[in-house]
């Protein structure tokens, strides 16, 4: 369990993280990094998600658990638009492939878009945190 005061910086260091992710992974679309670049548009999001975990005082380290969290609690009840839990799945989906699969390639407009998306992710979290 972790104290609340340890909560709070904990929360204040993955938003950071997330929002750090985002310019990172607009240097990777200028560079031409794109399977990275899709890689780090996932972890941006799960940082942002894992802060609005742990203000809900849930924690695990499963990716498959934490976004199924979210989809009970903000999606299924609908906290939240559901657009935003198809972000987040695509998002893991198209991580995954990037990391595991072979040969896998992105458009540079796909990127874009899914950048967009990320953006798009982390300021309603951001919004949900101060909720």
């Amino acid at each position: 369990m972790i104290a609340e005061n340890d909560r709070d910086s904990l929360i204040e260091y993955r938003l950071n993280q997330a929002l750090d992710t985002i310019e990172l992974a607009k240097f990777l679309l200028a560079s031409d990094k794109l399977v990275i670049a899709v890689n780090r548009i996932y972890y941006g999001m799960y940082y942002a998600l894992t802060a609005l975990a742990l203000k809900h005082a849930f924690e695990t380290s499963k990716h498959g658990q934490l976004i199924g969290w979210f989809n009970k609690e903000f999606i299924s009840n609908k906290k939240v638009d559901p657009k935003y839990g198809k972000i987040l799945r695509n998002a893991y989906q198209n991580r995954t492939k990037g990391d595991y699969d072979a040969f896998v390639l992105f458009s540079a407009i796909e990127v874009e878009s899914m950048l967009t998306e990320m953006v798009d992710f982390i300021d309603e979290i951001k919004f949900l945190l101060k909720k």
